[in-house]
C-alpha cells in the first residue's frame, strides 16, 4: 500500500471515529467466513459499524482524531476490528448475543471500549457494558417514573369516586 493510500485510509478512519460517540475494539480473528458474515449481518441490523483495521493505522487515526484515546492503545494488538455505534451498549450486546447464539464461536472478544466518556480495557468489562442503559432506555425509565404518581392519583380518584357514590347512596337509602 502506498503512502497516499494509507493517508486516505487514516483520514477516513479518523472521520468514522469522530462520527460515532462509542467505540469498541474487539478481536474476531479466527472466525470462518460463515460466522464472519453472520456477525457482519448482525452488526448491520443493530446499526453497529464493524470494520477490520490494521493496528498501526487505527492508532494513527485515533491520534489524528483530536481526542486522547491513549488508554486504549495497549489493547490494540493482534487481529483487531472496531465497532462504532450511536447506542452505547449495542456493540456489547452484539458480542454477547453472538457468542451465545454461536456456541462454537469463542469470538469476538472485547479488547477495549470507549463508552459514555469512560475507558474499559479487557474482556471482564463486557457484562458491565451490556448493562449500561442506552439513552432511550433512560428516557423511558424517567417517563415511567414521572407517570407513576400521576397514574396513582388518577386511579385513586376513580376508586374514590366510586366509593363516595356508594357511601352517598347508602346514606340516602337510610334517610328514607
Amino acid at each position: 500500500m502506498r503512502k497516499e493510500q494509507k493517508e486516505q485510509l487514516i483520514d477516513s478512519l479518523c472521520e468514522e471515529i469522530k462520527a460515532y460517540p462509542h467505540l469498541y475494539i474487539a478481536d474476531m480473528g479466527g472466525l470462518d467466513s460463515v460466522l464472519t458474515s453472520k456477525l457482519r449481518r448482525a452488526a448491520f441490523r443493530k446499526e453497529v459499524k464493524l470494520t477490520v483495521v490494521k493496528n498501526t493505522l487505527l492508532i494513527k487515526a485515533m491520534e489524528k482524531s483530536g481526542f486522547d484515546y491513549s488508554e486504549l492503545f495497549p489493547a490494540i494488538k493482534g487481529e483487531t476490528c472496531i465497532m462504532l455505534s450511536n447506542v452505547n451498549n449495542a456493540p456489547a450486546k452484539l458480542i454477547k448475543e453472538f457468542r451465545t447464539a454461536e456456541k462454537k464461536a469463542a469470538k469476538p472478544i472485547l479488547k477495549a471500549a470507549y463508552v459514555e466518556e469512560c475507558f474499559y480495557v479487557g474482556e471482564q468489562h463486557l457484562d458491565a457494558l451490556v448493562n449500561i442503559k442506552s439513552k432511550n432506555e433512560l428516557i423511558a425509565d424517567v417517563v415511567a417514573l414521572l407517570q407513576s404518581p400521576i397514574k396513582n392519583v388518577v386511579s385513586g380518584l376513580q376508586n374514590a369516586g366510586g366509593t363516595i357514590c356508594g357511601v352517598l347512596e347508602t346514606l340516602s337509602e337510610r334517610a328514607e
